[in-house]
């Protein structure tokens, strides 16, 4: 369930809205409320919430003001803005703050609700699978100051699980391969075939912690036909077997 603040001055259009959320059936769980943008913003602080569906026109801080504070702040909360007719131009400034939608206040209903909050929780999800990317990868973009090979570690980044050989490389880029072996080396700090390795482990400590898919079923996923071989790897770069990393890990 994703965390949900609401920000609404009007105590029956808050509690209009709870009743909504739960005729919605959308993934999302309320967590605090708040009559105004300067006590969302410290319920933001506090409560780190994932979304924030606030009403636009309010005392003391309006809506487009909380979110511009929370974004200057780092908050990466989304934003659902509540609006009126004849209230455009802040939903066209808050659209412009990274409000991920904005929704008509007399107009809004369950149907309604649901498709922004569905496309609310789309969003949250592609953020969540970036920052998996970010913690298992976290040395993913490590360009070198050669063209060239920086175009073949993209390569490898995006097809470490097919057949990759340093001919295949070398000749992708059209130079000699036993030159490409001494540069790779030189520049990375490692072998390529420890640079393929690294990032195929890296892939499979990813998706032993995150899936319940059997060793062989991610070996074959991340480029090893063998599963004896897989684990021979996986061991000598993790100092433990697929299994017994996940089992360390679930303990």
């Amino acid at each position: 369930m994703w965390r949900t603040l609401i920000v609404e001055d009007e105590q029956p259009a808050r509690a209009s809205l709870r009743k909504l959320m739960g005729k919605a059936e959308v993934p999302f769980e309320i967590v605090g409320e708040a009559a105004d943008g300067q006590e969302a913003l410290a319920l933001i602080r506090e409560l780190r919430p994932d979304v924030v569906i606030t009403d636009i026109v309010m005392p003391v801080m309006d809506g487009v003001t909380l979110l511009r504070l929370a974004r200057e702040e780092g908050f990466e909360c989304r934003f659902v803005m509540l609006t009126c007719m004849g209230e455009f131009e802040y939903a066209r400034q808050a659209v412009e703050y990274g409000a991920s939608s904005y929704m008509l206040k007399l107009s809004m209903d369950a149907g309604g609700l649901r498709q922004t909050m569905n496309k609310v929780a789309g969003e949250l999800e592609r953020r969540e699978r970036l920052r998996k990317v970010e913690k298992w990868f976290p040395d993913k973009a490590e360009p070198t100051d050669h063209p060239e090979l920086n175009r073949m570690i993209r390569h490898i980044e995006e097809h470490y699980a097919e057949d990759i050989t340093l001919k295949g490389l070398a000749d992708w880029i059209r130079m000699d391969a036993s030159y490409v072996s001494d540069l790779f080396k030189k520049k990375t700090g490692t072998t390529l075939t420890h640079y393929i390795q690294k990032r195929r482990i890296q892939a499979a400590k990813m998706l032993l912690a995150e899936t319940d898919r059997t060793v062989s079923e991610i070996g074959r996923q991340v480029g090893f036909e063998n599963d004896n071989y897989f684990i021979k790897v996986f061991k000598r770069w993790c100092g433990a077997t697929p299994s017994e990393y996940r089992r360390r890990l679930s303990e």
